[in-house]
């Protein structure tokens, strides 16, 4: 079995220019994790999920630097908790995404998708076709796929 036929074909995606609160608000209606960045020719650019959010969100502690000659205090949080909320909401998604994205090649095998997903620890993969974003995958896909023939 191969990427293009247990793939979802109508992808959810955020273009390069778009802001964290089209992402957010993306998320919040489709109940989706995660989206592919693409650019005006559909090609993959970057990758944003809930994680990535959680990162920028979450408290940040105050980190100790310390030589033979100083210490040094790197500042935590300067904002609550609430102020990052709203600044995050009108940063390019890209500021937050990773651009090196883990995709696939729509002729992938299944056992290959299962192994990329399952090494990296992430939900999906985009799958590409001569460079252009033309689904994605899921580990929910994967198993659907791979165990309804043997179930």
């Amino acid at each position: 079995m191969k990427a293009h036929e247990i793939m979802i074909s109508q992808v959810h995606k955020v273009k390069e220019n778009a802001t964290v609160r089209s992402v957010i608000e993306k998320f919040i209606e489709y109940r989706i994790s995660g989206l592919p960045i693409v650019n005006d020719r559909n090609e993959i650019v970057g990758y944003i999920s809930d994680g990535d959010i959680m990162r920028y969100i979450g408290k940040h502690k105050d980190v100790v630097v310390s030589s033979f000659f100083f210490v040094s205090i790197i500042k935590g949080d300067e904002e609550e908790f609430e102020q990052r909320l709203k600044s995050i909401l009108d940063l390019n998604v890209l500021n937050i995404a990773k651009k090196k994205v883990v995709k696939v090649d729509w002729q992938e095998q299944i056992e290959n998708i299962a192994a990329i997903l399952g090494e990296k620890q992430i939900k999906k993969l985009p799958v590409d076709r001569d460079g252009v974003l033309v689904g994605i995958i899921s580990r929910g896909d994967v198993i659907r796929n791979a165990f309804n023939r043997i179930l």
